[in-house]
């Protein structure tokens, strides 16, 4: 692990949100003319979520949100906001506030289209471990989260002396191996970025001990991932805007993969502009929640959807409670929350 560190740079304003008080208490954004709402498609999905659940906007004015995580301790969002380097916070009553600026590109290397972080999410300590962008690595905070600085020390940046393109998505198991996902939307003209070092876009696992393996390399644009209870299927979503595919995968007792398959496609919306598969969560029960086109898609253990909630824009993640009752999503400028059951 190598340990780089910046000055911070904690200036609310204008550059990251288009509210003039982002400490002030944030309330819900009339979204009309979109009209949100729960489509069921099968009626095993009532006992995940109402058909009348409501579906609230509790921030807005950003560029493009992603990578929510939930944090117990303190009961709070932190998500990305990807263009404007930035991640902010959410809280009950206090609405949204800059957490990080910068939080994925911290370097001199200018980036103009995705600089920051993506994907958040908590290690086994309770630390922040981001997706970076502008940094090409999976990186962690040095900080602890309650005094939050933007230096880091890098988890994974290369592989086989190479640069990463742009990690993306990121997903923990229970025995510390990261598993996290690699397209090139951090690439300043992605697959023709004249600073691509690989000529794939995988998925790896990093050990805790720092072996980083590549497990998929034949996936397009994979993006979201996650795993099952069981944790013997890994879900990926590949983003191809041509070619849409949830695709699952099985788990062999040394963590690689076997047996790929196509979990669901929604060909309908192939090269279209409603949003590609993206970031994606998994209940205690097995069931799938995954950014989609026009919205959260909910589907069975089977890979039958079920539901969708629909917020009618490019929806890019979401994140659970700890109780799993709550739901909350990123999707185009918005943090938005909707309550399960």
């Amino acid at each position: 692990m190598r340990k780089i560190a910046f000055a911070a740079c904690l200036l609310l304003g204008t550059a990251c949100h288009n509210t003039s008080n982002n400490n002030a208490a944030t309330q819900p954004v009339n979204k009309e003319p979109i009209k949100m709402k729960v489509q069921i498609f099968d009626p095993s999905a009532l006992s995940i979520i109402d058909s009348n659940a409501r579906i609230e906007v509790l921030d807005s004015g950003h560029k493009w949100t992603e990578g929510p995580v939930y944090v117990k301790d303190g009961d709070y969002v932190l998500f990305s906001d990807i263009p404007n380097n930035c991640i902010f916070k959410w809280k009950e009553g206090s609405g949204a506030s800059l957490y990080l600026k910068p939080s994925g590109n911290t370097g001199n290397r200018v980036v103009k289209r995705e600089p920051g972080s993506n994907a958040l999410i908590l290690n086994a300590k309770g630390q922040l471990v981001l997706c970076q962008h502008g940094d090409r690595r999976m990186a962690l905070m040095d900080a602890p989260l309650n005094y939050p600085t933007p230096a880091f020390t890098t988890l994974a940046d290369r592989y086989e002396g190479k640069r990463l393109n742009s990690p993306n998505d990121a997903v923990y198991t229970k025995n510390g191996e990261l598993y996290f996902t690699d397209p090139p939307y951090g690439l300043d003209k992605r697959l023709n970025d004249t600073g691509r070092q690989l000529d794939f876009q995988g998925v790896y696992r990093l050990t805790p001990g720092g072996k980083l393996d590549v497990i998929i390399k034949d996936v397009k644009f994979p993006n979201g991932l996650a795993f099952s209870p069981d944790r013997k299927t890994l879900y990926i979503s590949n983003s191809d805007s041509t070619n849409m595919q949830w695709l699952k995968y099985d788990v062999d007792d040394k963590g690689f993969v076997k047996n790929g398959a196509v979990l669901y496609e929604p060909k309908q919306y192939n090269n279209t502009d409603a949003g590609n598969p993206d970031g994606m969560k998994v209940n205690a029960e097995g069931y799938i929640f995954a950014a989609g086109p026009k919205g959260i898609w909910i589907f069975n253990p089977a890979g039958k959807p079920i539901a969708r909630i629909y917020t009618g824009q490019k929806t890019s993640n979401c994140a659970f409670t700890p109780d799993q009752k709550t739901l909350f999503i990123t999707s185009s400028s918005d943090l938005m929350r909707i309550k399960l059951k």
